[in-house]
């Protein structure tokens, strides 16, 4: 039953591929109105007689399917002799006669697409008219049809044994694998997680084992149908239908598969070149990063994200070369898929590509670097990692903010580091003291508290500007150089216990004079109290001290 099968499917292909074959020989000249006409076969118990032509607006099929009931009608009638069917003219046409009964008429496009003459066509055509007949009636013989149900009959029993030896072994495969890969079968995780249990795992190969078994049933099904069905003339059409329901689709796709081979080979080999050159590009600024290849005017922390930008101008590159040689691109829905996935992209990525143009421009700006402490809008913090999209800070408080790359574009960046490295930072601080204390001692108190603050560096010596002379108070500013961006807020909080204490020790009050009406004495600083300590007067000092009623010189500057 078996091999009866295999040698009716392997009739099925045939009549498919020539079928095929025949469809291409007509589309192939589309400008000849003969070669334009499309072809039917004419079936009769099954079996394929010839190929016919119907003239332009006449299906082919409803032609071939009135000379296969013609043909059947002849073979019902017994009064008609099968050594009878021969060819006559009929209005000047070549036609094929059984007895009395025109089966059909013989156009020059039948002949034309079995290439050859009107004649010869009809005398073929006659010969397998006259046979098909003389098999129609032997078919339906009582002895035939006898032999017919004996051999289902047969193939029946046959395939209830086979289908119970199937059923048998599949139960028996399945209990043979669980008891030996169960045991040995463990959960896949990561440490305590767990990614696929076994019990999950177990299940999976017991439903394939049984998937096997219900396909080789199938199998079996589809097979002993087809024969029983192929035995009886009355059933052998449909037998035939659902041999080419299966058939066909399967054939199709082996075609396109062995079609597609050469395209597949274009691609691995694409594929193959494409990763190697990547591989070359991405040892090349492994090399730049690492300062192997030093080259002019490219900065090393440059050679990820160039690298980056190269690998997908590569990529790009190679899908335009493959993209005519994927199977099914030139397809209606390959190009819907792709034209919806483009549009999909376009508008939930937009915000995404804004941050990632964004990083490359901080990137190659040299904005920040990791490690560098910057101030962010209100945020202040270290660089941890640049990303494509993101840019991790660490917070003094050891809080980690993720800010949007396109955020940071559009806004301002302090980077405390960048000439810390090389020329120091300065530190500064404000202090609001009234005018009734010299401005002398309190630069020289606000110097001794630098004096007294650990960590920071010289040059620049500590210095003290007068930002503002206010309405009730003169604003201090001490600057420091610091080379630590990492410590300048414990440098400053340092810096200001310093000032606390050294103000405390002279007996100064920190505290900002506000007043609601004019004093009655004038809120000056006396001239005998001009260097109060631990301001200290100079010789030059001394030498032009003013008078009463003269403008008070000064040349110390920020001290």
């Amino acid at each position: 039953m078996m091999s009866y099968i295999a040698c009716r499917i392997a009739v099925v292909i045939t009549v498919a591929m020539l079928a095929n074959s025949t469809a291409g020989a007509v589309t192939s000249n589309p400008d000849s109105p003969e070669l334009a006409l499309e072809q039917a076969a004419v079936v009769v118990d099954g079996a394929t007689l010839f190929l016919v032509r119907s003239p332009l607006g006449f299906p082919a099929s409803e032609r071939a399917a009135g000379i296969a009931k013609r043909i059947e009608a002849a073979a019902r009638d017994r009064s008609i002799d099968p050594a009878f069917v021969r060819t006559g003219t009929v209005a000047g046409m070549t036609a094929i006669f059984a007895g009395p009964a025109r089966i059909m008429a013989v156009s020059d496009a039948d002949a034309q697409a079995a290439e050859t003459t009107v004649e010869a066509f009809a005398r073929a055509a006659g010969d397998r008219v006259r046979s098909a007949i003389i098999d129609y009636r032997v078919a339906r013989t009582p002895e035939r049809v006898r032999h017919a149900m004996l051999l289902a009959s047969t193939a029946t029993l046959l395939f209830l044994v086979a289908a119970a030896i199937s059923v048998w072994l599949t139960i028996r495969l399945r209990r043979g694998v669980e008891h030996i890969l169960h045991p040995r079968v463990q959960t896949l995780g990561f440490q305590s997680f767990a990614i696929v249990r076994a019990e999950q795992i177990r299940a999976v190969l017991s439903g394939i084992l049984k998937f096997l078994g219900l396909l080789v049933l199938l199998a079996l099904t589809f097979a002993w149908m087809v024969y029983v069905l192929d035995l009886f003339p009355w059933t052998i059409g449909v037998g035939n239908a659902l041999l080419q329901h299966v058939v066909t689709p399967l054939t199709t796709i082996g075609r396109d598969f062995l079609a597609a081979i050469p395209n597949l080979i274009f691609l691995t080999i694409l594929y193959f070149i494409f990763r190697s050159a990547l591989r070359i590009v991405r040892l090349f600024f492994d090399a730049v990063e690492q300062g192997k290849v030093k080259l002019q005017h490219f900065e090393p922390e440059w050679a990820m994200p160039t690298y980056k930008i190269v690998r997908l101008a590569m990529i790009a590159f190679a899908l335009v070369i493959a993209y005519p040689y994927v199977p099914g691109s030139s397809s209606a829905a390959f190009k819907g898929v792709s034209l919806f996935l483009g549009v999909v992209f376009s508008l939930g990525s937009s915000g995404a590509i804004s941050n990632i143009i964004a990083g490359y421009m901080m990137t190659y700006r040299r904005a920040f670097r990791v490690g560098d402490r910057v101030k962010i809008g209100e945020v202040t913090g270290d660089i941890t990692a640049m990303r494509l999209q993101v840019s991790h800070l660490r917070t003094t408080k050891h809080e980690e903010v993720v800010i949007p790359n396109s955020q940071i574009i559009n806004s301002s960046v302090i980077n405390y580091t960048t000439l810390a490295r090389k020329d120091g930072l300065l530190l500064h601080t404000s202090i609001q003291i009234g005018y009734n204390t010299p401005w002398r001692q309190v630069e020289a108190m606000l110097l001794e508290a630098a004096s007294h603050t650990k960590g920071l560096v010289a040059p620049p010596e500590p210095f003290v500007l007068q930002t503002k002379l206010g309405d009730c108070s003169i604003i201090y500013e001490l600057n420091v150089g610091c080379d630590d961006p990492q410590r300048m807020h414990e440098l400053y909080s340092v810096l200001h216990r310093n000032i606390l204490d050294v103000f405390n020790d002279y007996g100064v009050s920190i505290v900002t004079p506000a007043y609601e009406e004019d004093p009655e004495t004038p809120k000056v600083v006396p001239r005998e109290k001009w260097f109060s300590p631990p301001a200290m007067a100079d010789h030059e000092d001394q030498a032009t001290s003013p008078q009463p009623g003269q403008p008070v010189p000064s040349n110390r500057g920020a001290a």
